[in-house]
């Protein structure tokens, strides 16, 4: 039997400083002068595959089986991600901790015996982490009944902008020249292929650009939270879920969801169940990628992957699902967006 030190785990986070001198070729730079690792294009390229996929697969859920609640939706993808780290914690593939598995803290305790895995002490530190989650999750459902589909798109763009402010007051990061024009061509492009839609709604915008914050301070709060918390991208995933999970069973319930899914006619229908299962993996997936994308690179990188993502997801749902009308200043805002990030990752890829 393979020795545990030997035992082959998942990527989860930035090594140890201790780890870094013995780094494999794997951790060095994409490119001389890249600020980007291999695993940290990796993790980028993995989370816009998964949330090209998730979307399509939740499409087919609310839109082709008329499934009645996306809140529901999300429960079942949130316990089959904490019973995914259960498992896989229990049989030892992976750690919650970052560095040396054996080792231990004050703060933390990594005990497979444990029910938990981590101690209280560790909960109440991510605490903010779950906080800003169900904001961010309320908020991003609120902001789609007041607002247009292409105003939306474009106002949701926006959030590259919150982002980079809301890091610089967090953990005072800074960005060159290059790629701040890169988040203006974004922006722009964005307001040229919503521009015929510039129809004012004072509470559908502020519902929209406080999606935007709570988006921005979610990915920050990941970002700050997973270097100082001691935990990779599985312990933040763990506390996340089981901080979350209770409290969004009591909203569904007291909606009337869980009702309303018990009603649901297709619910044990074979070809649904499958839809949902491979929902609820996709999602474990994706929240895997965006903790880990964001704590190897940077919170503003993981929105730029969203901006990226989301022209793949206009082009692939118009393939499969149809209802998207052509209209060019929107395809002219799509491609600027499109090379604006393209920009962003040149920049970041080389270091300029």
């Amino acid at each position: 039997m393979m020795p545990t030190s030997d035992r082959m785990s998942l990527p989860v986070s930035d090594p140890s400083p201790q780890q870094r001198g013995g780094a494999a070729a794997g951790e060095q730079r994409l490119f001389k002068g890249s600020t980007m690792t291999s695993r940290g294009a990796y993790a980028a390229v993995s989370y816009m595959s998964c949330a090209v996929m998730l979307v399509l697969f939740n499409k087919a859920a609310l839109s082709s089986y008329s499934f009645p609640s996306a809140n529901v939706i999300t429960l079942f993808q949130m316990i089959c991600s904490c019973s995914f780290l259960y498992i896989l914690r229990r049989w030892k593939i992976i750690s919650f901790t970052s560095g040396d598995t054996s080792s231990s803290s004050s703060s933390i305790t990594d005990n497979s015996n444990s029910t938990t895995f981590l101690s209280l002490q560790t909960l109440i530190q991510t605490s903010p982490l779950a906080l800003t989650y169900l904001l961010y999750m309320l908020a991003t459902m609120e902001s789609v009944r007041g607002v247009n589909v292409p105003m939306y798109t474009t106002l949701r763009r926006t959030t590259v902008v919150f982002t980079m402010f809301v890091e610089f007051i967090l953990i005072g990061q800074k960005y060159s020249r290059s790629v701040i024009g890169s988040v203006g061509l974004i922006v722009f492009g964005a307001f040229v292929a919503g521009s015929r839609d510039l129809s004012f709604d004072a509470y559908g915008y502020s519902i929209v650009f406080l999606s935007n914050i709570t988006t921005a301070i979610y990915l920050a709060t990941i970002s700050r939270i997973g270097k100082s918390s001691g935990l990779n991208s599985f312990g933040l995933m763990w506390c996340n879920g089981i901080l979350c999970g209770p409290v969004l069973l009591f909203w569904t319930l007291i909606r009337g969801d869980l009702r309303m899914t018990m009603d649901f006619p297709y619910l044990f229908a074979p070809g649904f169940m499958i839809v949902l299962l491979l929902s609820c993996m996709l999602a474990f997936l994706l929240n895997y990628s965006i903790f880990l994308n964001t704590t190897l690179n940077s919170a503003v990188t993981q929105t730029i992957c969203g901006n990226l993502k989301d022209l793949f997801t206009i082009s692939l749902g118009w393939m499969f699902f149809g209802g998207l009308p052509f209209d060019l200043l929107n395809v002219m805002g799509q491609l600027l967006g499109f090379i604006g990030s393209g920009l962003y990752a040149y920049f970041k890829l080389f270091g300029k």
